[in-house]
């Protein structure tokens, strides 16, 4: 039966065009069909790749891409329905932290007048010049005798000085003469040396022991401020050169400062408390140090349930020069932290009841690329010089100390001693004031590189205080409370204490919600991989399969063929070399007649249009043309061929 012209067409065509697709006569020639066709470039690879071995480096990169795309998908569709807290309650017991409590006086007063007396004689004539205060016409509470020479030299050196006009004209205290002065000029009150009355700046001169020129005279506005800071200074010099064992008789003992104290509702003692010894605030007293390697722990929150002292301040007993403000001062800290109670340490009043709150909340921070944080302090080029764990101020305290130990040759007082450094007094160290000055003002314009050395700690513990405070005792309550307090200090009945030597003192945790705060990574690795996929397919349409095709094609083979196009020119050299050298015709036009290998196409995969286009151009060589025709054939060999004429030309003739 004759076939309809429509499908006499369609049977054609599909004899003559290759058949593809799923018209695919095996499973075969359909995997073929579909690796050619696919845009998944490591399909095609693996079909028109030539050899074993690279055919099987492809399959196996191609099946590990598969691989990597079902796991990266998982983690993706796992990832977008979880969440990450960082904030943990707990209802059961939290550790309760050390809390360390030091009287605002350092030493009792009484017992450091034999070191001061030359110093506080100094001061007090520096009242009475300067602002007529007499001894007698105020409140004195001892008298102080005249003592022991410590630091006459010293005051003569470094006297207070009060300006007159502002052309740097100062009356002398210790000589009690006008004289000009001359030095850059630092005022410690305000950025304005200037202001107000001139007669009110008050300061003192410090001078460079090897060069008398080099001085530097610091004003303050206030005359507090001045005289406190001059006292300071020749304080720290007199008590650097008193021994520790001998500064710790002259402070308070724990049987001094604590006199009852309760914690979780129970009664506690003087054992509970250690004592640390700091420069400037003489003997304090650590509760729950950790020493023993037992830490206390607390399981209800409230203020009963805490830690509950009443402190013996001893008002009467104060420097009247050293300190102007009466309490105790505390500071809440961990137990393998230094507590530095004179940066961060919380003032308790006299006569009222002090209540703390305390919430507890731990922090993580993640360290490089993510920040600039340290684990523990040991890739920081600074000595720890506190036995503590890693703090940023630890390491600002000891990078400053370390500065003064190589600029100075002696340590700050204030600070704790580098091994083989002892601290700065002015016998032996005749200049270390005007170059601790010096040198303060470098740590504090940030000069000195401590504060781009020093790192924040990437873990550290923080408790938020709040405080309240209540009058106490009542007046109701003080009688009979003072009496009872007075027995149990040991001191007689009809001599009660005054309540402004007391201090009620209650530490407690609000709630025992444990608050943990973390960063995490905002990109993970999957994230990271996905965003790159996503790049690449939306702008190149590629894959991690095609950006290892563009690393085959464009390095590894672009590198063979280079290297075998020299490797050839080089050996085509020698070989003419060699045929120089022996005399030998060249073969060139032989080797031509019998054509040569295209270097470009040498390589196994299937040429594609660009190789094609690098095809070298074809030899210049006559090309073959057809022979000439022999025309001598064309010649009449025999006339008489043509000797009889038709008959139809013989009537031309004729005629």
């Amino acid at each position: 039966a004759a076939m309809a012209p429509r499908k006499k067409i369609t049977a054609k065509i599909k004899k003559t065009l290759p058949v593809t697709g799923p018209q695919a006569p095996t499973l075969s020639e359909l995997m073929k069909w579909y690796c050619l066709n696919t845009n998944t470039h490591g399909c095609r690879r693996i079909v028109v790749s030539r050899g074993r071995l690279r055919r099987f480096i492809w399959i196996l990169l191609t099946l590990s891409a598969v691989g990597l795309i079902l796991w990266q998908c998982a983690e993706l569709l796992m990832n977008y329905y979880s969440a990450s807290v960082s904030v943990t309650v707990q209802f059961q017991k939290l550790p309760f932290p050390a809390v360390t409590i030091c009287n605002i006086n350092p030493y009792k007063y009484s017992a450091m007048k034999d070191y001061l007396s030359e110093l506080d004689r100094e001061t007090k004539n520096a009242l009475e010049t300067f602002y007529g205060f007499s001894e007698g016409k105020s409140k004195v509470r001892r008298s102080v005798g005249d003592g022991n020479s410590t630091g006459s030299e010293l005051f003569q050196q470094i006297p207070l000085l009060k300006f007159e006009d502002f052309s740097k004209t100062v009356i002398d205290l210790h000589s009690g003469q006008k004289r000009k002065i001359e030095g850059k000029v630092f005022h410690k009150d305000s950025s304005i040396v200037n202001s107000g009355d001139s007669n009110d700046i008050i300061g003192f001169q410090l001078c460079d022991a090897n060069n008398s020129s080099e001085c530097a005279l610091y004003t303050f506005s206030s005359g507090v401020n001045a005289i406190q800071e001059w006292y300071k200074l020749h304080y720290m010099n007199i008590m650097a050169q008193i021994p520790l064992e001998t500064k710790e008789k002259l402070s308070y003992s724990a049987d001094d400062l604590i006199l009852t104290c309760f914690f979780d509702g129970l009664s506690c003692d003087k054992r509970h408390f250690t004592r640390f010894h700091h420069p400037l605030h003489g003997n304090c007293y650590t509760f729950n140090s950790g020493e023993n390697e037992t830490i206390l722990s607390t399981s209800t929150g409230g203020s009963e349930y805490g830690l509950h002292v009443v402190l013996y301040i001893d008002e009467a007993d104060y420097n009247p020069f050293l300190v102007t403000s009466t309490g105790a001062k505390i500071i809440v800290h961990d137990q393998n932290e230094y507590p530095f109670i004179e940066d961060i340490g919380t003032e308790i009043e006299t006569a009222a009841a002090t209540s703390i709150g305390m919430h507890f909340t731990r922090s993580r921070k993640l360290s490089k690329p993510y920040s600039d944080c340290t684990e523990t302090g040991a890739d920081i080029p600074v000595e720890n010089l506190y036995n503590k764990s890693y703090s940023l101020q630890i390491c600002l305290h000891s990078c400053f100390q370390k500065a003064m130990v190589e600029s100075c040759g002696c340590a700050q007082y204030a600070q704790p001693l580098p091994a083989g450094a002892e601290y700065c007094n002015y016998k032996k160290n005749p200049n270390w004031m005007y170059c601790y000055y010096r040198l303060h003002e470098k740590f504090v314009k940030e000069q000195l590189g401590c504060q781009q050395i020093c790192k924040d700690a990437c873990s550290f513990k923080e408790w938020a205080l709040t405080t309240s405070i209540a009058q106490w005792p009542s007046a109701v309550s003080e009688d009979w409370m003072l009496r009872v307090l007075s027995w149990d200090k040991g001191q007689k009945i009809n001599k009660k204490l005054n309540k402004t030597d007391l201090a009620n003192l209650m530490v407690f945790y609000e709630d025992l919600n444990e608050r943990f705060i973390s960063e995490n990574p905002a990109n993970t690795l999957v994230i990271l991989l996905s965003n790159f996929g996503g790049q690449l397919g939306l702008w190149m349409s590629c894959s991690v399969v095609c950006v290892i095709e563009i690393v085959e094609v464009f390095f590894i083979d672009s590198l063979s063929i280079v290297m075998r196009r020299q490797w050839q020119k080089a050996k085509k050299w020698w070989n003419g070399r060699k045929r120089k050298q022996g005399g030998k015709p060249s073969q060139e036009s032989e080797l031509e007649r019998h054509g040569h290998e295209n270097p470009v196409c040498i390589d196994e995969d299937l040429p594609t249009f660009n190789t094609a286009l690098r095809l070298p151009l074809p030899q210049e060589s006559p090309l073959p043309r057809t022979p000439p025709p022999n025309y001598s054939t064309l010649r009449l060999e025999n006339s008489s061929a043509f000797t009889e004429q038709l008959p139809d030309t013989l009537d031309v003739g004729q005629h």
